[in-house]
């Protein structure tokens, strides 16, 4: 009993003494452990430049580079328009995804209308008012409805050519996150050309501040304020020639064979990013985008009419309209 008290009293009486080595082991562990801040960065992928903002560790910053670069470089060739492979689990996933908001929206959205982008001249680049007669043969390919999806495969038939564009970029950007987000970084920002996403809270420690473009003059048309959503957007500004005074775009009515008409750019708001991407489009052509929005109560647009009016449909996020 005697040596048992000992002992305790040895422990008791070199407890203080241990405790501060564990403190100071501890505290020298944590001066000499890199601190996390934030890390910028960019990367060139669909024809764009990829910006992004992201709070980890310059180690984890590296590897967050590398798992964005892997995962754009791997969409850029799976949803490429010369792509003749339409089999697995990732196209099938976005072709349900574009699926279903070319039904949601009527048709307005729709993957096939390759035949007009290419008759257009925007495939190319050698842009050109095409006659009505070869409008009319491109359409004759157009139409979510000539695609199948049968064991696993989409087929596409001889003369269908599927335009990715509209939901590919989008849909790679919120893979991107996820994987950032798995691999523990809690605050970033990532921006493909437009078609963003943000989680977390900016440097400032508040939400997110996002300039969305003037589609005719220079400079910001307004500023979002957001926490964990994302937004893309839709504008004749961005791919277009003219001729003769009329400006020809890239978003094409599915049903005319003919750009839309109406609206100069469409910013869509919502949790997905590949959902604002497609939405924005569709909302771009059709003509009640509000009656589009209610089947997504989460999202929200913001519309510029071909007058420059602006309009709010959906759900409303903060918005602050710069005047000019």
């Amino acid at each position: 009993m005697s040596s048992q008290k000992t002992y305790i009293s040895k422990l008791i009486l070199l407890s203080p003494s241990f405790f501060l080595c564990l403190i100071f082991i501890a505290l020298n562990f944590l001066a000499c452990r890199p601190s996390s801040k934030w890390q910028e960065g960019s990367l060139l992928f669909f024809d764009t430049i990829c910006d992004l903002k992201l709070y980890c560790q310059a180690e984890e910053f590296s590897a967050a580079v590398s798992t964005v670069r892997e995962i754009f470089t791997h969409t850029e060739a799976l949803f490429s328009p010369s792509s003749t492979r339409f089999k697995g689990d990732e196209i099938l996933e976005l072709y349900q995804l574009a699926k279903k908001i070319y039904l949601d929206s009527g048709g307005a959205f729709d993957i096939t209308v390759g035949t007009l982008a290419r008759v257009w001249g925007f495939t190319t680049k050698s842009y050109r008012v095409p006659s009505a007669a070869e409008i009319q043969q491109a359409l004759s390919f157009v139409g979510l409805d000539k695609l199948q999806e049968r064991n696993g495969e989409l087929i596409v038939p001889v003369g269908v050519i599927l335009d990715w564009g509209g939901i590919a970029k989008g849909w790679a950007v919120d893979q991107a996150a996820k994987a950032l987000r798995r691999q523990g970084i809690e605050r970033g920002f990532i921006n493909a050309g437009g078609d963003l996403i943000c989680w977390g809270q900016n440097p400032a420690g508040q939400a997110w501040r996002i300039g969305l473009k003037h589609p005719r003059q220079s400079g910001f048309l307004g500023v979002l304020e957001l926490e964990n959503q994302a937004v893309a957007t839709s504008g004749d500004y961005q791919r277009f020639f003219e001729v003769k005074g009329v400006r020809y775009h890239h978003i094409f009515n599915p049903k005319t064979g003919y750009p839309a008409t109406g609206k100069q750019s469409v910013t869509v708001i919502g949790p997905e990013t590949a959902v604002c991407d497609g939405l924005s489009t569709a909302i771009f052509i059709i003509t009640d985008p509000g009656q589009l929005l209610q089947a997504y109560p989460e999202y929200g647009a913001i519309i510029v009419n071909d007058r420059g009016q602006v309009f709010i449909q959906g759900k409303s996020f903060p918005f602050q309209l710069l005047e000019r």
